[in-house]
């Protein structure tokens, strides 16, 4: 090779391309694997990145480590057969495909047609295949890009459900029910990480809601408190925390008797004469901390609905009582989309994720839109594991049949057609706006929601 210049002239740029070079004349590359093609195979499974987007710093260093395992294996006499390969799966490619087309729900893709989509889909996938193959080079990693495989190739789809088959048959894959953030943009759950990726501060609905319990003497309610009146439709128990002391208050001036955490009285609206303040706005919502149930919320700003101490004037209490004692309680649904469920459902259970901090010590849970909602629901036999919970939301966003009065509404513009329900059916306490650090799909900008899926699995 043709010497560089020492001292304060040398360039390390200038070397490494010299270096290619002379690699590029001799062949090094494929004369190490004609050398090598009759010994042992190493075999090296790389993970193959997204051909719709150009490379950048991650794909270079994760390429470079890959390359040194490579290289060190073929240095110990192993042939180590080395092709680029292009993920070509489902999400960057369809997005920016429903980007260009301007589709918007499943039902747009049918209409197109689902071979015009996939054509659609491919035509973009090897879009920046020169720019990859040229700093990859330029890296020195070596790699055969001219016998390249894609992951819609029908070959490597067939391994892949081959070695599926092999796993089935085996008894190793199961398929469970799971909760998790799900973007009614992309139509797809996303990883926890993903669902960081992009909080923004927004308003949304907040209100209280009253569960008229079935044979109290009093007719007293419980009172649960929520940012997603999309959920409420999906109701199926109520959870408070069995250490809390929960209180029976009645409204010196409505009449109204209700219960909720002793701790979260000063929740509860300050009903008093010639006074709207129970539909009026919530106060100062910069001063709440909680994570809200289904909402996802980040960091939800720290308030109170109203005032700070533990005590209302507006209220005369009547009892006080562990949250304990209140397990099993029956109590009148909100809605009758699941009266099916009757027999088990629609009762008060008890978990410590309950907390005082927000809200009112009474937590409305709708299994197939929560995490801890699904748990507590599946613990207290709420509902069953298995494949028949319904969840009441398809994989656009929308309600479906079932939720009768707001089919067909997409879940976030149905929350102000749901709080006129509530209201309309007497069972609306206090109602709101809420400000809080909210998480939106990173790639449709939709805000993101909880939401139930059913997934397969591999045993370990």
């Amino acid at each position: 090779m043709e010497e560089v210049c020492e001292g304060k002239d040398f360039s390390f740029p200038l070397q490494e391309e010299k270096v290619l070079e002379y690699w590029n004349s001799i062949k090094a590359f494929e004369t190490q694997l004609a050398k090598t093609q009759n010994n042992p195979e190493y075999i090296f499974y790389d993970g193959p990145p997204f051909a719709t987007g150009l490379p950048h710093y991650g794909h270079i260093l994760a390429g470079t480590i890959k390359d040194i395992v490579t290289r060190y294996q073929s240095m110990l006499g192993f042939h180590v057969t080395r092709r680029f390969g292009w993920d070509c799966h489902g999400l960057p490619v369809e997005n920016e495909i429903d980007k260009n087309l301007g589709i918007k729900r499943r039902a747009d893709v049918l209409e197109m047609g689902i071979d015009k989509y996939n054509e659609a889909c491919r035509s973009i996938v090897t879009r920046y295949v020169e720019e990859w193959e040229q700093v990859i080079t330029r890296t020195g990693r070596w790699i055969d890009f001219r016998n390249d495989y894609k992951t819609m190739d029908l070959k490597f789809m067939e391994s892949v459900w081959w070695v599926f088959a092999q796993l089935y048959e085996k008894g190793l894959v199961y398929r469970g029910f799971k909760v998790m953030p799900y973007s009614t943009g992309c139509k797809t759950p996303l990883s926890n990480f993903e669902a960081g990726q992009n909080y923004k501060d927004v308003p949304d609905p907040e209100l209280m809601v009253a569960f008229p319990i079935v044979g109290d003497p009093d007719k007293a309610a419980f009172v649960a408190w929520t940012t997603t009146p999309w959920t409420l439709p999906s109701n199926l128990a109520l959870c408070v925390n069995a250490n809390f002391k929960y209180v029976k208050v009645q409204n010196k001036y409505t009449g109204k008797i209700y219960v909720v955490a002793e701790s979260r009285l000063s929740a509860l609206p300050s009903e008093k004469p010639k006074s709207n303040v129970a539909s009026g706005p919530a106060v100062d919502s910069k001063k709440s901390s909680s994570k809200v149930k289904g909402s996802l919320g980040k960091k939800a700003q720290e308030g109170e609905l109203a005032g700070s101490a533990h005590d209302n004037e507006s209220y005369e209490k009547l009892g006080e009582f562990f949250g304990a004692s209140l397990v099993g309680m029956k109590y009148e649904p909100l809605f009758d989309f699941f009266k099916e469920l009757s027999d088990t459902a629609f009762r008060v259970v008890a978990d410590n994720y309950v907390t005082d901090d927000s809200g009112t010590g009474v937590v409305h849970c709708a299994p197939a839109f929560g995490e801890d909602d699904y748990r507590v629901c599946i613990e207290n036999q709420i509902i069953s594991k298995g494949e028949n919970l319904v969840v009441a939301v398809d994989d656009d966003g929308y309600f479906i049949e079932k939720i009768t009065d707001f089919s067909g509404q997409y879940v976030k513009d149905a929350d102000k057609n749901i709080i006129e329900a509530v209201k309309a059916k007497g069972r609306l306490v206090k109602s709101g706006s809420f400000t809080h650090s909210y998480p939106f799909c990173w790639r449709s900008d939709t805000p993101l929601i909880y939401r139930g899926l059913f997934r397969v699995g591999l045993f370990r």
